[in-house]
């Protein structure tokens, strides 16, 4: 007898399962804003330098003890990606994020 379990395949896996009606090609006028403490359904890993990560502790550290908010990392990571897209949505090409890109 056989020990090998059948398991579903890649199209199986990654069907779609939402409704394919026509999608609205409409934005909303809202800039994003952070996501705050909600349960997300994605994962992105992002590596940094040494430095970096000591800014962002320093940062966290500054928010709780000047402003009194208890903020983790990843909250505080989102919520300046969302600055900082919502200053690219707004100012374009003049944008701190474009500018900073360019200097790579």
């Amino acid at each position: 007898m056989s020990r090998r379990v059948n398991l579903p395949g890649a199209d199986e896996l990654f069907r779609p399962t939402a409704p394919s009606g026509p999608r609205s090609e409409e934005t909303p006028a809202v800039p994003p804003s952070g996501s705050g403490r909600v349960k997300h359904d994605e994962k992105m890993t992002v590596y940094l330098t040494s430095d970096e990560l000591l800014a962002i502790e320093q940062a966290r550290l500054e928010l709780r003890s000047v402003l009194g908010r208890k903020v983790d990392r990843g909250r505080l990571v989102r919520a300046a990606i969302a600055g900082a897209l919502a200053d690219l949505e707004t100012r374009g090409a003049d944008s701190e994020l474009a500018r900073r890109l360019g200097e790579e």
